[in-house]
């Protein structure tokens, strides 16, 4: 993954831990055609139109950031039922609010924003937490059955490898990784998303690569060899 280098916050930051594809897709959460409304519209012009009531406005942001949206749901939940559900309530959320959304900012990092509140609050019930493990683990033995099919460690195997790595971090160390390498938003809409001054993403994120690659090198040399490649 290429990123702007001025945008990387230190030394050795080219351990790039976005997987490269392997996140499935959303199905259902409120499926505009994004090119059938607003396609070549500004989004400045889309946000004004939904604020005046324009449905094809509003359909038109959906389409345009429900992929994002879903992909960090489900980085948050691991599931992609859960992540539907949060994605369709995200958007639900955002358009009973979108009245006090100040223009000015980006789109995309406050709906990430919502999205990860909501995942929050579905994670603190004991019942979900539960259900979440009992997928974790299903995964996990069926990963191990298969594993001879990826035995060459190609690029699908090094995407799970690295995206459960990081599911195990910290959640501060988390969060910056997720927003800035997996869904590609810059420093400033990372910052955004997370409610915090540029300064801190920055010093959050040299320390969160740092953690990555000690615990890659120490704990997954060959995922190391992959990413060097």
């Amino acid at each position: 993954m290429a990123r702007r280098a001025s945008e990387h916050p230190g030394p050795h930051a080219s351990t790039d831990p976005r997987p490269s594809g392997n996140l499935p897709s959303p199905s259902g959460v409120m499926t505009p055609n994004p090119r059938t409304h607003g396609d070549q519209l500004s989004e400045a012009e889309l946000t004004s139109g939904a604020r005046g009531g324009e449905a094809a406005a509003w359909e038109a942001i959906v389409g345009r950031h429900r992929e994002a949206v879903f992909r960090y749901a489900y980085l948050q939940s691991g599931d992609s039922a859960e992540a539907e559900d949060i994605a369709q309530e995200t958007f639900l959320r955002a358009f009973r609010s979108f009245h006090r959304f100040d223009v000015s900012r980006p789109l995309r990092p406050w709906l990430l924003r919502i999205a990860r509140n909501l995942a929050r609050n579905r994670w603190r019930g004991w019942s979900r937490r539960m259900r979440a493990t009992e997928r974790w683990k299903t995964e996990t033995t069926t990963e191990a059955a298969g594993t001879h099919a990826w035995a060459d460690g190609g690029p699908a195997q090094t995407a799970g490898d690295l995206r459960r790595i990081v599911a195990a971090m910290r959640e501060e160390d988390r969060q910056v990784i997720y927003l800035h390498f997996f869904l590609d938003l810059s420093l400033e809409e990372t910052g955004a998303a997370l409610s915090l001054p540029l300064g801190t993403v920055k010093s959050r994120l040299s320390r969160a690569l740092a953690r990555l690659r000690e615990t890659v090198q120490r704990d997954h040399p060959a995922l190391r060899q992959a990413l060097e490649e």
